[in-house]
C-alpha cells in the first residue's frame, strides 16, 4: 500500500481538476457562453478564471509532491498534498463567490507550495548528500 500511496493520490488530483473542468462546463451552459468564449457573466469569468489559476500550478504542484514524496517520505507529502488540493478547492469556491474571497486560500496554497519545495530539496540534499 505504501509503494501506491503517491499513484492513488495522483489519482485524486486528476479528480479536482475534472472538478474544476465541470463547474466550468456547468457555468458556459448556465450563462449561455460557448467555446471558445471566455468573457460574459462575471460569475462565469470568476469560475474560468479559478480553473485555469488551478490548473497552471497543478504541474508545479504535482512535481513537488512526487519529488519530496520519493526523496523525503511519502506520507508526509501526502498530508501536505491533501491539505494543498483543500486550500485549492476553497480558493475555487471563495473564488466563484467573489475575487476577494480567495486570497486566504490562496496563500494558504503558496505556503504549502513553499513547504513542499522545502521537503524536495531536503529530501534531495539528504540522497545525494550521502552518496
Amino acid at each position: 500500500l505504501k509503494e501506491m500511496l503517491l499513484e492513488c493520490y495522483c489519482s485524486c488530483v486528476v479528480l479536482f481538476l475534472a472538478y474544476f473542468t465541470l463547474q466550468v462546463i456547468y457555468a458556459r451552459r448556465k450563462y449561455k457562453i460557448s467555446p471558445p468564449e471566455t468573457r460574459g457573466h462575471p460569475e462565469f469569468e470568476r469560475i474560468f478564471r479559478a480553473q485555469v489559476n488551478c490548473s497552471e500550478y497543478f504541474p508545479i504542484f504535482i512535481s513537488l509532491v512526487w519529488v519530496a514524496g520519493i526523496f523525503f517520505h511519502q506520507g508526509v507529502a501526502a498530508v501536505c498534498g491533501l491539505l494543498y488540493l483543500y486550500t485549492r478547492f476553497k480558493y475555487f469556491q471563495g473564488y466563484a463567490m467573489a475575487a476577494q474571497g480567495r486570497l486566504g486560500p490562496l496563500y494558504a496554497s503558496a505556503w504549502l507550495l513553499w513547504l513542499l519545495l522545502g521537503l524536495a530539496v531536503a529530501g534531495l540534499l539528504a540522497h545525494f548528500g550521502s552518496s
